[in-house]
């Protein structure tokens, strides 16, 4: 079945790594909160969700997205662009030689979050966070397994999927995005149908599809309309506390098909 790894948050979370946003207060209780909230999601979407070793040292650890790429029945075990991040992606590749057949990355920088999958293209950005030679690393390990890798440059925000995330791809057909413009070319994306948050909603760009379900952090009421306006039912989850951390609804899980 379908199952979504998670971990827990840290208690260590306000000593995240930030590079885009400035450093606020987080109220940890409330992360926790909100948190268990976004399982309780992926649960009603109808996935099982298995949760990762904890890791309290671990200020960035809840963001297990960055840690792996799930492709079919294999791990890629990525080479996050922040250093101290090393024992998460360690962690990570252990909970998961179980189920899936595991690839280290051999070379570069590459955090999850920057790689984007549709159909069999991995769109890769080139962030703070991911350089060319893990965008390359990646194509090495992907191309076995039928795939192939577009790079797409990020600009002024964190994650790729910060700024754009796949809202449908049908097998036949393109697929529909949500794109912030101002920190992707949506450009890059020649033949799908791309839709554009409102300036004022820069991160709603950041969705979760799950089957029928498709998650939106809440706060983003053009979007939400937008989303409404194209046939999409948004459900919308307050992520406000995780946001200050830089996150996103995709970045705090790793969803892949689990053989047990």
């Amino acid at each position: 079945m379908q199952t979504a790894y998670t971990r827990a948050v840290s208690p260590r979370l306000a000593a995240c790594a930030l590079t885009h946003i400035a450093r606020a207060p987080i109220d940890l209780s409330r992360a926790v909160l909100q948190h268990a909230t976004y399982e309780a999601a992926l649960r009603e979407a109808g996935l099982s969700v298995r949760r990762l070793p904890d890791l309290p040292d671990a200020p960035d650890g809840v963001f297990v997205e960055d840690t792996a790429v799930l492709l079919d029945g294999h791990a890629v075990i990525t080479r996050p662009g922040t250093a101290s991040r090393a024992a998460e992606t360690a962690s990570t590749a252990a909970a998961l030689a179980g189920a899936f057949h595991v690839i280290h990355l051999e070379a570069g920088r590459l955090d999850g979050g920057d790689v984007l999958r549709i159909g069999r293209t991995l769109y890769c950005g080139l962030s703070a966070r991911t350089d060319v030679a893990g965008a390359a690393a990646l194509a090495r390990a992907a191309a076995p397994l039928g795939f192939t890798v577009t790079n797409v440059p990020v600009t002024g925000c964190l994650h790729l999927k910060t700024g754009v995330t796949c809202l449908a791809a049908p097998p036949h057909g393109p697929a529909t995005l949500l794109c912030n413009p101002n920190w992707i070319d949506s450009a890059a994306f020649a033949g799908q149908t791309v839709l554009h948050t409102a300036p004022d909603e820069p991160f709603a760009a950041n969705t979760l599809r799950i089957g029928a379900m498709l998650l939106t952090a809440a706060g983003a009421p053009a979007a939400a309309a937008l989303l409404r306006a194209h046939g999409f039912i948004p459900v919308e989850l307050d992520i406000s506390e995780l946001q200050k951390a830089e996150a996103g609804l995709t970045c705090l899980s790793l969803i892949g098909l689990c053989p047990d």
